[in-house]
């Protein structure tokens, strides 16, 4: 049973999506009548003009009949106003139509100090350059990534060999012909509890993933073969990201694979991968079957300094956590730590470990949607439109299924990115849906608890500082959390930390690891501040005045 929620500082939302003067929808066939109708809806939190204040990308998908007659679907990208509202820029940035768009990524591609914006597409991937006046320019070609023509989908940047150039990941998913598509319900794997829905996955053939690694001159080279993470079984790849789980100072890479199992990539070194999913405890479920992997979360939701993984999965199976034990193994512990009951009638997409409360533990957020509209005529007790679930950390290893109102109106939700987006202090999500407009929800803390907001800049290299690490003490725990490209569905949060504190003033000690090597500590931060460090340099307290 949902905790009704309110008491100890349980997580509150509020739906403030008609407040930010955002208005977009997403195209979507009402039949769905295939799976590449079914599978878009990513969201990207981006400060493109970097005045501190995160802009919203969403992006948007046609159906195969405008596909066939040429037609394109519009994305958006909506400027921060810093007074609660947006504008839509997307005509003016040039980031309107880069393809049949699936989800996004950023970094900062030639380390100009500026966020780049990467789409991946039924198609390939789109690169566009941060040209820092307000617009942006397609460079797909120019550096070399035209070349990757497959269904691309959860793309994330990070900078596996330790060069200071972010280099590039993008699984693939089915191998899809528009102009020889599945026949709607035509056979057993074209149906759902015998009624007639959309093909696939299973029945299709898959693609194999591809990494690109950045030459430092604005170009990348695919490498995927010889660093050993091309998939060569041609999986359905769905979500990636990169982290370094055994903390060894390399990062490594997790793969989920729609309805197979999913891949774990220890980095070697020398630009060599090691897959070794099965033998970590992450690539089935634990009861030893594959799921339907889409959705991925990394956090260290016990505070114990290692990184956990959550991945949302189709309805009949469960939201799988994958506590992080040391030493490149894990456990899945969904049942065990409250997770997986509250899960199981859902499908699940975006999904993100956030301190909603800024108690200083990770609370655990998923949001829903099917995949087959018919589900509403089939009398099956399951709807196309499902309410989103939020897992309250009790701070015991374990979470409890606590009653949102907001997050629980039925939606057909896909991607989800996390953020401060009012520079105030605490996190909202943004939700993209396949029906109606996005949602954003404003987490609304208790106002005894303080935290703490970190942008770092690496120098001189990986200006984003994508994997660098920040570690803050208080009351003798300690929380860890990651600068990461990509995760959830489809989707890029915000790229600065941010802590919750529960009813500290101060941070004990604030320890950054910079990825490459090298640590800097400060003792006694304040905390209800926003900071930027450079690395080398002091923390700098930073103030985001409100337009008035």
């Amino acid at each position: 049973m949902a905790d009704k929620g309110g008491a100890q500082g349980t997580p509150r939302l509020e739906d403030v999506t008609a407040s930010t003067g955002i208005h977009f929808e997403h195209l979507s066939s009402p039949e769905q009548r295939y799976i590449v109708e079914s599978m878009s809806g990513g969201v990207a939190l981006i400060d493109y003009d970097g005045d501190g204040w995160l802009d919203i990308y969403l992006t948007n998908a046609p159906n195969v009949a405008m596909a066939l007659a040429g037609k394109k679907a519009r994305g958006a990208l909506y400027r921060n106003n810093h007074d609660g509202t947006f504008t839509d820029v997307t005509e003016k940035a040039g980031v309107a139509t880069p393809c049949w768009a699936m989800g996004a990524a950023v970094a900062d591609v030639t380390n100009s100090g500026r966020q780049d914006l990467l789409v991946s597409c039924f198609g390939g991937v789109v690169l566009y350059r941060n040209n820092g006046d307000g617009t942006f320019t397609d460079v797909t070609a120019k550096s070399g990534l035209a070349k990757d023509v497959g269904w691309a989908t959860g793309v994330t940047f990070g900078d596996y060999d330790g060069d200071g150039f972010p280099d590039l990941f993008v699984p693939h998913y089915v191998d899809l012909d528009l102009n020889d598509l599945p026949k709607f319900g035509s056979v057993k794997t074209c149906q759902y509890h015998e009624i007639a829905v959309q093909c696939g996955p299973r029945g299709l053939k898959g693609s194999g993933d591809s990494l690109y690694h950045n030459n430092g001159d604005g170009t990348f080279t695919e490498v995927g073969a010889s660093a050993g993470v091309d998939d060569k079984k041609h999986y359905f790849g769905m979500g990636a990201v990169w982290t370094d789980f055994d903390n060894d100072g390399k990062i490594d890479l997790f793969v989920a694979n729609d309805g197979e199992t999913n891949y774990l990539y220890k980095n070697e070194g020398g630009g060599r991968f090691k897959e070794i999913g099965q033998d970590a405890g992450v690539a089935f479920s634990e009861d030893g079957l594959e799921q339907a992997n889409m959705g991925v979360a990394v956090g260290d939701f016990e505070n114990k300094g290692r990184m956990s993984v959550a991945v949302s999965h189709f309805s009949d199976e469960y939201l799988a956590l994958y506590r992080n034990e040391g030493g490149m193994n894990f456990t899945d512990v969904s049942h065990a730590v409250g997770v997986a009951r509250g899960t199981e009638r859902y499908v699940g997409w975006g999904d993100a470990f956030v301190d909603l409360d800024n108690s200083g533990w990770l609370d655990l957020v998923l949001v829903n949607g099917h995949v087959y509209p018919q589900v509403d005529d089939a009398k099956l007790g399951i709807h196309y439109r499902e309410p989103g679930v939020l897992f309250r950390n009790t701070r015991d290893g374990k979470f409890k299924e606590t009653a949102e109102a907001a997050l629980g109106v039925g939606r057909v939700s896909r991607g989800m990115a996390v953020g401060d987006l009012f520079n105030r202090g605490a996190l909202d999500l943004v939700v993209e849906n396949l029906t109606g407009g996005p949602t954003i929800l404003s987490s609304r803390p208790d106002q005894a608890h303080h935290w703490m907001s970190l942008q770092l800049e690496g120098a001189p290299k990986n200006r984003l500082a994508l994997n660098a690490r920040v570690k803050v003490t208080v009351g003798g725990v300690t929380q860890m959390q990651e600068v990461r490209s990509g995760g959830s569905y489809l989707s890029q949060s915000d790229l600065r930390l941010h802590f919750g504190l529960g009813a500290a003033k101060v941070a004990e000690v604030v320890e950054v690891s910079w990825p490459g090597g090298g640590t800097q500590q400060f003792r006694g931060v304040a905390g209800d501040k926003f900071y930027k460090l450079k690395q080398g340099g002091e923390l700098s307290p930073v103030v985001y005045t409100r337009a008035k």
